[in-house]
């Protein structure tokens, strides 16, 4: 066995192999270690058994790069089995003296899922990949499948593979890795605790799956009286037929206070850019809707300083429930907005992870503003679930 310090969660792993489940499901919270497990077992397999061919997969390159890569090499060298020639960084493929390789490679491309086969795959951050594009995968695999995820989504086909009889489902959380994790990697997570809105904590705290709650925005308060100082940014989504929605947000003490400062139709480029510089002082920054780049363009030319926003949606509406959110009163419409904001439903009538596409002007500035400007790609990445220093394990 490849002489490493292991969790819990390894032990688990191992054991469900050696009992031959064949899909072995590791759901759970923030840095619980499910994802360095499963490398530190594939790695130990791969050094004991000779030919044998295993795949990591996740939904994109840069993302493997930055989190399983990562992981697959720190761990190497910590065995001391890394060698530079072994590795061909062409194809991402690490090639054992035995004649076992691991090999690492993006869903960018949905063909690389028909592609040859392999005797363990892993599919990193599963819930990121479809469910056709999975049997695609897992029917080119002749051995085990360990498939990973935080728990986010609503509603997701990784959830009835975990739940079949036949697989195994290994739960865990933060506490299970808690030796290997500094204080402030263990306060970082257990601040969910105390946000106003329980579903940072119990995805990420406590690796329990998203509540399907059909309102999107719950929890956030009134208020009166500007903040005395704090970080002042906007966030602006376009309109001409539909309303042109300007947020002010500042940042102040851990919470987010959200003003309505423009909200009107019928507004070309020029009457927007002389509206903004009436509103917005000095080099303030505004995030836009990045999929108006001329727009973007033409306002940033007039010395207004714009910048295109961060559009994921999910993340984007998680990033603005990871923080304590209040709400200017006279803010009419953008308290209406968020007053009838709600997830999509399916034709069963079941939560769906993206929001209705109406009557959200406001609500889109308002996400434009918080997740760009406050969400730093460490954290981005973690408010995704796509890997990276934070969930990343």
């Amino acid at each position: 066995m490849v002489k490493a310090n292991t969790t819990p969660v390894f032990v688990k792993n191992y054991a469900a192999y050696q009992e031959g489940f064949p899909i072995i499901c590791n759901e759970g919270g923030s840095r619980s270690s499910k994802s360095y497990s499963i490398i530190q077992l594939l790695i130990m397999l791969a050094t004991q058994k000779k030919g044998l061919r295993v795949s990591i997969v996740s939904h994109s390159l840069p993302h493997i790069k930055r989190g399983a890569f990562r992981d697959f090499k720190e761990i190497m060298l910590q065995v001391g089995k890394w060698d530079e020639n072994q590795w061909k960084a062409t194809d991402f493929v690490y090639t054992f003296k035995n004649g076992s390789y691991i090999e690492l490679f993006g869903l960018e491309d949905e063909g690389k899922a028909r592609g040859p086969g392999r005797d363990i795959l892993f599919v990193n951050e599963a819930n990121l990949i479809s469910k056709p594009l999975f049997d695609q995968l897992a029917m080119r695999t002749t051995g085990q499948i360990f498939l990973d995820w935080n728990p986010a989504d609503f509603n997701s086909w990784v959830y009835e593979v975990a739940d079949d009889p036949k697989n195994k489902r290994i739960h865990s959380t933060y506490k299970d890795n808690i030796h290997n994790l500094s204080r402030e990697q263990i306060e970082y997570i257990e601040k969910f605790r105390e946000l106003p809105d329980d579903f940072m904590w119990k995805v990420y705290g406590l690796g329990e799956r998203g509540a399907a709650k059909e309102l999107i925005y719950t929890q956030w308060k009134y208020y009166d009286k500007d903040p005395a100082g704090g970080d002042v940014f906007y966030g602006l989504d376009f309109g001409y037929t539909n309303p042109s929605a300007m947020v002010k947000i500042t940042h102040y003490e851990g919470s987010n206070y959200a003003e309505e400062v423009l909200y009107q139709s019928s507004l070309t480029v020029p009457d927007l850019i002389s509206r903004i510089k009436q509103i917005v002082p000095g080099r303030t920054p505004i995030y836009a809707d990045a999929a108006e780049p001329k727009t973007i363009e033409e306002i940033y030319r007039a010395g207004i300083n714009i910048l295109p926003s961060d559009k994921d949606v999910w993340a984007g509406i998680v990033g603005v429930k990871s923080y304590p959110l209040y709400v200017k009163h006279g803010s009419v419409n953008l308290i209406r907005e968020l007053q009838g904001y709600k997830w999509r439903k399916d034709k069963n009538d079941q939560v769906m992870e993206e929001p209705v596409k109406s009557e959200d002007h406001g609500c889109d500035a308002l996400r434009y503003a918080i997740f760009t400007h406050l969400t730093k790609p460490i954290q981005r990445r973690w408010a995704l679930g796509v890997g990276g220093e934070v969930i990343q394990l």
